[in-house]
């Protein structure tokens, strides 16, 4: 089967794109993971970043992991996920500037302002979480006419070995 995985600049605009991620920490020895949807930033080349309760159980566990796991996915025109795990580089507080930021990443601009007045009202403090991208699991599955495509894992290593520095 011939190659088709996303290269790096593929898999980077996409996990750019405004997608729902699915966020994974270690909920700690003999349990699964802790998964929740969450919105993310991100820029190719850049770390992407969470705005979660400062008090959550999401922030304890990824505390205590040093680092979790974001996923994003789409079904149309083709299946296709990239997953990117990584530590944590930062956590830093919530600042109406940043949260103006992510609503503006998946909300119209008119609903922005009252989305922030509800985040500043219900949510309580918020923390951003920043994650330094280093293991990839990318694939798209397929196209609408059946032609399909291979996985790819690749690590920041792997990135290191091919480099012709």
């Amino acid at each position: 089967m011939a190659d088709s995985s996303l290269s790096v600049r593929d898999r980077e605009f996409f996990l750019a794109e405004p997608h729902v991620a699915a966020l994974s920490v270690s909920a700690g020895q003999g349990r699964g993971p802790f998964t929740v949807p969450i919105w993310y930033q991100y820029a190719p080349g850049g770390e992407a970043w969470v705005l979660t309760e400062a008090g959550s159980r999401k922030v304890r566990f990824i505390e205590t992991a040093g680092r979790f796991t974001l996923m994003v996915e789409r079904v149309m025109p083709t299946v296709r996920y990239v997953s990117v795990e990584g530590p944590v580089t930062r956590t830093v507080p919530g600042t109406d500037e940043l949260l103006r930021e992510i609503a503006a990443r998946y909300l119209p601009p008119d609903k922005v302002p009252a989305y922030i007045e509800f985040a500043n009202a219900e949510l309580g403090e918020q923390v951003a979480i920043y994650l330094r991208p280093e293991g990839w699991l990318t694939a798209d599955l397929g196209m609408a006419d059946g032609r399909s495509r291979a996985r790819s894992r690749t690590t920041a290593g792997d990135l290191i070995a091919k480099s012709p520095l």
